[in-house]
């Protein structure tokens, strides 16, 4: 671009009688707006550039949001399946409501980011495989753009976050009735409610090993999520800062080359 700027050695000079140059027979106008072609030009094939970055982007955050919600909504409903409850054992409201509602929502969520992912992926993908510049505008990855940030916020941030929680109450659901002789049904209640029998207690004790084993899986867990969402965060701030960077850089390229077309332009209205 810098060599298009150069101006030709022919190219007159205020005062001075036009005469053809020794490249090309090219004059001062021609050079001037073929070199105003070629910049809009470039920045047309620049926009095409982004656009198709943007494309590829999109694409590959619905892949990954697609294959991660997958997983992630499988596993929860083979934890909801599969986790034996202890008949014998007296629960808390609590812990039951927490871990149904929390299984619930991960589901919930990993499956609609899952949808979007189903739905929009095909366009783009059938977009991305043309090899062809002026086919990107026939994606719809900026029209969705929103949906697509979405699923990919749904399915990394919010929906881990959610499966660590999981995790957490499920280890509480498995391992609180282990060792914990004393917590009983309501047969066992009954049989406390007899007279001469003195009352047990309903939840599990502090010293056996299935309560040990729940807080153990806990106090591991809260730094594990702590850690995640500090480099959650400083991620997208990076990424924003990058970005802004990035276009700051864009826009002081552009505001230079306006003032060279301004300089050139002014030089030919003085000829």
């Amino acid at each position: 671009m810098s060599r298009e700027l150069n101006p030709p050695m022919g190219s007159p000079v205020p005062g001075v009688s036009e005469r053809p140059p020794d490249n090309g027979g090219m004059d001062y106008r021609d050079w001037v707006r073929r070199s105003y072609l070629e910049l809009v030009s470039s920045n047309h094939h620049s926009a095409q550039a982004l656009s198709w970055r943007k494309l590829y982007l999109s694409r590959a955050k619905l892949k990954a949001s697609s294959r991660t919600s997958a997983l992630l909504s499988g596993f929860a409903m083979v934890a909801m399946v599969e986790v034996e409850l202890d008949t014998e054992y007296s629960y808390s409201r609590e812990l039951l409501i927490a871990f149904s509602v929390c299984t619930t929502v991960l589901v919930a969520v990993h499956l609609f980011a899952l949808l979007i992912s189903t739905c929009i992926l095909p366009n783009v993908e059938a977009v991305s495989n043309i090899h062809n510049l002026n086919s990107v505008s026939e994606s719809p990855h900026e029209r969705m753009h929103h949906y697509i940030e979405l699923a990919w916020g749904f399915s990394t941030a919010l929906g881990i976050v959610l499966f660590l929680a999981e995790v957490v109450l499920l280890c509480w659901v498995k391992f609180l009735p282990v060792d914990a002789g004393g917590a009983k049904g309501t047969g066992d209640c009954d049989a406390a409610a007899a007279p001469g029998n003195q009352t047990q207690p309903t939840h599990a004790p502090a010293s056996n090993s299935g309560w040990q084993a729940a807080v153990a899986s806990t106090i591991i867990m809260i730094p594990v999520i702590v850690v995640f969402l500090v480099f959650t965060v400083k991620f997208y701030r990076s990424l924003v800062r990058h970005k802004t960077e990035r276009h700051h850089q864009e826009i002081e390229e552009l505001h230079k080359i306006k003032v060279q077309l301004d300089g050139q332009e002014r030089g030919l209205q003085s000829v």
